[in-house]
């Protein structure tokens, strides 16, 4: 228990005690519990009349009671239905496969045939020259005429599908005889683009990523420098290449610090790690070890171990190589010694990658006897490949670092200057390649999720998510076969969200999901992945975005049981109780979901299906005459689900298709106008059942807004309702131009209509309700002009069939009403006590009283004070809800975010999760203890000042005194949060909170039918000595050091080994 927290403990003890005693008589009299209740009825009636009368509901319920006796109801078998999945997914990844594999063949064949012509000229298609034209009007060379449309498939981008364009960055020359020799020899590919893109529609890009540094892509498009006019984009330095022309690896990297390397050689020394760093991938294992007269780890957490190479240890290492310092005499033979003793024991526990092994030696020179280590640890049999990498222009000590390389297998360069590390660099993956390229291991790599950045400007995350699959090529001439000549690497892009159009969302139930992670444990695919965030007005990938782990979506798993067995290929199953975030972590509900995975055949991945128990795994099956199911299809007020939600017809393949709607698509399959449009039956099917028992609804609602004569009834503005297929039905009771919010039900809110990963929230909130209780949500604008500020509200409620006892969500149906509207129904309700009554002693209006409706995670609808609506009571009345939370009424659950972003507070640079040393630990919970002692004081000595929210005091304290101008930029982190849930069973309450010299007396009812509660308080007694409840994130701040997970390795090989600490 913190100090800082006893005043606090205390508080609350007082509250429970104070709310167990009997409320005073005057109490009783000043809010009489009868009138109260009364309100709460009343306002419930009135609204529950308006939005059953409006929205339909009752109409729609009896409307699928009576087709009830030709229902069935199927219960889903999670196992079988993971299994189909995974099946089809299988299916069209090997198709996948088979494209890059003709490439492979294509590309070999070429080279084969191909005599390397010094002298050679040859024009050719430069992606960035493509179009372009001289002073005089003419095409420069290389710039030919490309025609360039734009394709639906390829995200609208302007490309040439019958032909690939050659990409080169900047300092690769683009009339070197290695790159045209190569451009050439590739030009055999052109055909087999082709013939894959026909004979599978669902390709995306394809490419040839050269050894050389070209880049051939199809289909062809133009491509365009950076604002400096460079091209920075090198193919061999991405993940997909890298992963395939080597095989995993286990480096440590072995820098000098001696005094001889100050100054520009430090600089360089620093960006060549960096550089190899970069090469390295979530297969690979780091560590870095320095050296002078003595040796140290740059990571001291990392003593006498290798850490997994995934982005966060390798931006960690980064940071700390920024710090390096120089100083003393170099002293190299205990650091070649402390390196080869960690790779030896790694690979006699068969722990890290089990594959390569290898040193990376930089230095300005070696001066001292070194090869008795390597006689000791490497030689005969020269297991770990020593590079050298001699830094500066000096060459004094060349032939040593050379013979250093050159006798254990490696390879030697000089990096002089910070241009060279690159080109130099990449040199030792050619090296570790060649037994691969000599055994001719066309091995198959596939790549974790990354993200086009072509379309990021589409701000459709799922859009933008992909996979790669690539192959190495090689060199068949039997003249270099026996050197090893890696010719570059092939691949082709999978978009996952065509993977997850194999896991149909309306099989799922209304709360189900699939998702799709690596045998490293990082996620490729799921709804709770959030890979964007937002900076000013744009959106930008966070940095680690790809290495999001299924413990971080999935935390409930807290014994990461579920994560073990799917990093391990296992098929099963595992039943959860979770706490899912809703409405922007401002809500929760609480669901037991059963879960079930199981690996996809030949590749690293594996699929996980989630069933939330009770109606989400069960699916209603409904049958109906297509005749009659078309005719009520095309009613003007419905509409199909859209952006790959539900898959009824395949429309992005054939081009004939893609300005199809899904709609119209639907209807030119049951007409038989298109025999060669592929639909899903059974959904298609579905959508017209439900358009036959939902079509009575768009006459209930015609006949309503034309009967609205009175300007006062114009309160509700739209209804509508939706299904399990994805069918959607609006009305309009009022001009368009006069709905309150026009963003409802539009592609631009995804919250409220059918997404790929998710139901509307007014559905999802529904399914959970009692049945026949309405879901009320207030409903907020967001943008510059009126960012948060309350504009409507929307009410729901869910429509449930029960067959053999056995019960399915059918629909969703509700109704959007004008804030103001919500509000005089309640003003008006609580004016009368009864008809024989007349007005009432007491109102909601007197200045003695404060009245608030609220919803069941305590936000706002209406309260007297218009700014209060849409805030969290805890921050318009912390005394009230402390009492509420005391009682029970009201109870407090903590949420994590593990993909938060934070505003960086200390130096370091990294967007990692700063690891520190023992001595940074040790620094930070001092200050920390400091913090707190601080915060004690404070609160005894102010205790109006008390603040609920410890953590944000905290931090800032420590944040006054470390300003510095990087204070703004934001980092990965890990919040929590807490969501506050009403406890269903209390519906009525009420007491005293005692302020110190006075007592607030309040009354709490729950609202009829609703989600709603009505609180009652006098406004006498002043309690500002409570402090608020926010509900606000707070950065989890890593004390202790936790050890962290372990996986597979994409392609690689697992092992139990310590991949990193935090703190």
């Amino acid at each position: 228990m913190r100090w800082a927290s006893l005043p606090k403990t205390a508080v609350m003890l007082w509250l429970l005690l104070s709310s167990t005693s009997p409320s005073p008589a005057w109490g009783q009299a000043e809010i009489p519990l009868e009138m109260v209740k009364l309100w709460a009825d009343t306002f419930g009636g009135d609204l529950y009349k308006t939005v059953t009368k409006y929205s339909g509901s009752l109409l729609l319920q009896k409307k699928y009671k009576d087709v009830e006796p030709s229902l069935k109801i199927k219960e889903v078998d999670g196992l079988e239905l993971v299994r189909k999945f995974s099946e089809a997914m299988e299916t069209m990844l090997r198709r996948k496969v088979e494209a890059v594999k003709n490439l492979v063949e294509a590309a070999e064949e070429a080279d084969l045939n191909h005599e390397f012509n010094e002298s050679l000229v040859f024009d050719y298609y430069n992606s960035v020259l493509i179009n372009e034209r001289d002073e005089n009007g003419n095409y420069v060379e290389l710039g030919a005429e490309f025609v360039l449309e734009s394709n639906a498939h390829f995200s609208n981008l302007l490309v040439n599908t019958s032909i690939s364009s050659v990409q080169l960055p900047t300092n690769v020359y683009n009339k070197d005889p290695d790159i045209l020799n190569g451009v050439y020899m590739s030009e055999a590919l052109n055909p087999v683009f082709v013939e894959n893109f026909q004979r599978d529609p669902t390709l995306t890009w394809q490419y040839f990523g050269s050894s050389t540094g070209f880049f051939r892509i199809y289909p062809g498009i133009k491509w365009t420098p950076d604002e400096n006019g460079v091209i920075a984009f090198d193919c061999r330095n991405r993940g997909w290449y890298i992963q395939a022309a080597t095989s995993p690896k286990d480096i440590v990297i072995v820098v000098d610090t001696s005094g001889s390397m100050k100054g520009l050689r430090m600089t360089i020394a620093k960006h060549t790690i960096t550089t190899i760093l970069d090469t390295l991938g979530e297969n690979d294992f780091v560590n870095i070890i320095a050296y002078s007269d003595h040796i140290h780890y740059i990571e001291p957490c990392f003593r006498g171990i290798l850490v997994q190479a995934d982005r966060d240890n390798r931006e960690h290492f980064k940071q700390l190589v920024d710090e390096l310092m120089v100083k003393g005499v170099g002293v190299v033979n205990q650091a070649l010694t402390e390196a080869f003793q960690i790779l030896n024991q790694f690979q006699e526990a068969r722990q890290g990658s089990l594959c390569n092994q290898a040193i990376m030696l930089i230095s300005d020179g070696a001066v001292e006897d070194y090869e008795p280590v390597f006689e000791k640890y490497n030689w005969p049999d020269r297991k770990v490949r020593v590079f050298t990498y001699l830094i500066g222009r000096e060459v004094t000590f060349a032939d040593r670092m050379r013979w250093i390389a050159c006798n254990n297998k490696g390879y030697y360069t000089q990096v002089s200057t910070l241009a060279d590390a690159q080109e130099n660099v990449m040199e030792y993956l050619h090296v570790l390649s060649r037994p691969m390229v000599i055994n001719h291991d066309h091995d198959i790599t596939w790549t974790e999720a990354y993200m086009d950045s072509k379309l990021l400007t589409s701000q459709a995350q799922n859009v933008m998510l992909l996979t790669t699959v690539a192959m190495p090529v090689f060199s068949k001439k039997n003249e270099t076969r026996s050197h090893g000549i890696l010719l570059g690497v092939v691949g082709s892009d999978v978009a996952l969200r065509e993977l997850m159009k194999l896991a149909p969302r309306y099989k799922l139930g209304v709360h189900g999901y699939a998702f799709l992670n690596t045998n490293n444990g990082y996620i490729l695919s799921h709804p709770d992945l959030r890979p964007l965030y937002r900076e000013g007005k744009k959106l930008k990938p966070k940095p680690n975005y790809n290495s999001v782990d299924l413990s971080e979506v999935e935390w409930e798993d807290r014994a990461e049981t579920l994560r073990a067995a799917m990093i391990n290929g296992e098929t099963g199953s595992l039943s959860l109780d979770v706490k899912v975030p809703l409405d922007k972590g401002r809500r929760a509900l609480f669901l037991a979901n059963d879960y079930f995975f199981t690996d996809i055949s030949d590749t690293p991945f594996s699929l996980g299906v989630v069933l939330s128990r009770g109606h989400g795994e069960h699916i209603l099956l409904g049958n109906t005459s297509v005749e009659e199911g078309l005719h009520d299809l095309l009613h003007p007020d419905l509409t199909l689900a859209s952006d790959c939600s539900r898959i009824y017809c395949t429309t992005d393949i054939d081009p004939d298709h893609r300005k199809l709607s899904q709609l119209e698509a639907v209807v030119r399959f049951l007409t038989g106008e298109d025999p060669d449009l592929e639909c899903d039956e059974e959904l298609v099917q579905e959508a017209l059942f439900d358009a036959v028992v939902t079509a009575p609804m768009e006459a209930y609602w015609t006949a309503l807004a034309l009967n609205i004569s009175d300007e006062s009834e114009h309160g509700v503005d739209v209804a509508f309702l939706g299904t399990r297929a994805g069918l959607l039905r609006s009305s309009l009771f009022v001009g368009s131009e006069k709905v309150s919010d026009k963003k409802f039900l539009t592609p631009e809110d995804e919250t409220s209509v059918f997404t790929m990963d998710r139901f509307p929230l007014w559905y999802r909130q529904a399914a959970e309700q009692p049945p026949g209780s309405f879901v009320f949500n207030l409903r907020s604008a967001e943008g510059p002009e009126s960012p948060g500020e309350p504009v409507a509200v929307t009410a729901s409620t869910a429509v449930a069939v029960t067959v053999d006892e056995k019960t399915a969500i059918a629909a969703a149906v509700g109704v959007q009403m004008r804030l103001e509207f919500l509000q005089r129904t309640f003003w008006a309700a609580t004016q009368q006590c009864s008809p024989v009554d007349g007005p009432c002693p007491k109102s909601c209006q007197d200045n003695d009283l404060d009245c608030f409706v609220i919803d069941n995670n305590g936000f706002i609808l209406i309260s007297e004070m218009s700014q209060e609506v849409g805030r969290f009571l805890g921050e318009v009345d912390g005394a009230l809800m402390t009492q509420l939370l005391s009682m029970g009424v009201f109870s407090q659950v903590t949420m994590y975010d593990y993909q938060a972003m934070c505003k960086l507070q200390n130096h370091h640079p990294s967007a990692a999760r700063p690891l520190v040393s023992p001595v940074s630990a040790l620094l930070t919970a001092t200050r920390w203890l400091v913090n707190e002692l601080l915060l004690f004081l404070l609160e005894w000595s102010a205790w109006g000042s008390w603040h609920v929210d410890r953590g944000a005091e905290a931090k800032a304290v420590f944040h006054h005194s470390h300003k510095h101008k990087k204070q703004d930029t934001l980092q990965p982190c890990d919040t929590e949060y807490p969501v506050f849930v009403h406890q269903m069973a209390i519906r009525e309450t009420n007491g005293v909170i005692e302020c110190g010299a006075c007592q607030k007396i309040f009354v709490m009812q729950q609202i009829p039918n609703s989600n709603l509660l009505l609180l009652v308080t006098d406004t006498t007694c002043d309690c500002s000595i409570f402090p608020l409840i926010l509900q606000e994130a707070t950065e989890v701040k890593y004390i202790l050091p936790v050890l962290q997970r372990t996986g597979g390795g994409l392609g690689g090989h697992g092992g139990d080994v310590i991949e990193g600490l935090r703190f």
